[in-house]
């Protein structure tokens, strides 16, 4: 069986339980208008697809807000404040971790928050998505008290509210296989990844089964699956893409 029919198989399993796939898309490390960007852009307009943009504040650039102005589809999230790894030098990448006063992280985030809401006014949701999506886990219930409304991280979730006031809506598949070389990970090993989340939220509690990108950062193996899976999920009967402000529930409509 090859893994595109493994992946439709498992769309038919929902189907047959009278179920909705959710998917959504997430691309992190957004700073400026680069021809990357352009070519995620074109990516979302064809495949009619709604992006999550998570975006580094303290690099945002004025150029990068004047390109998504136009485009409605697109939700800007917050990563981080200026992804710089704080970790020490044999631990896990990470800016957002116990290494420093907590007082002194969330001020980055408040900082980086209001940043966004200059550049990018209404479009730009309250949520964090932290750098290499780890978050050290004191930090996590302070976060609906400096304004955040959701958090986005990288694999299955706990909860869907981790701490009252903060909903969590996590991916579950990375297109990019970081320890060799930044290579895109493969069909195979994507569509098994997609597969595996899709059959445990079925299986057991379901949530949003999240596709994570990097536009920076990906190789032309990677952009041609990612454009076959958004073209083939945006067609299929039982399959829903939803979009970051959907899921992330603003209580306030944009303009």
């Amino acid at each position: 069986m090859s893994a595109w029919q493994a992946f439709e198989d498992e769309i038919t399993r929902w189907c047959d339980c009278g179920r909705t796939v959710e998917l959504w898309w997430r691309d992190d490390d957004a700073v400026d208008a680069t021809p990357a960007l352009e070519r995620l852009i074109g990516l979302q307009r064809a495949s009619k697809v709604p992006l999550a943009l998570a975006v580094v504040p303290a690099n945002a650039t004025a150029a990068l807000a004047a390109r998504l102005a136009d485009e409605p589809a697109v939700d800007v999230l917050q990563h981080g404040y200026g992804h710089v790894n704080h970790a020490a030098p044999e631990s896990k990448k990470t800016e957002l971790g116990a290494e420093r006063p907590a007082m002194m992280v969330l001020g980055e985030l408040g900082t980086g928050w209001m940043a966004l809401e200059r550049l990018f006014a209404r479009r730009a949701l309250p949520v964090m998505v932290p750098p290499w999506n780890r978050i050290a886990p004191m930090l996590v219930p302070a976060l609906p008290e400096i304004g955040f409304t959701g958090l986005s991280t990288f694999g299955a979730r706990k909860r869907a509210e981790p701490v009252r006031g903060l909903r969590q809506v996590n991916t579950h598949v990375d297109l990019v296989d970081w320890k060799q070389g930044r290579a895109f990970v493969g069909h195979d090993a994507a569509l098994a990844a997609l597969v595996s989340a899709l059959a445990a939220g079925r299986q057991g509690v379901a949530e949003p089964v999240g596709l994570l990108s990097h536009h920076l950062a990906m190789d032309e193996g990677a952009w041609d699956f990612l454009r076959s899976l958004l073209g083939r999920a945006a067609d299929m009967p039982g399959v829903q893409m939803r979009s970051a402000y959907s899921l992330f529930a603003s209580r306030e409509a944009r303009a």
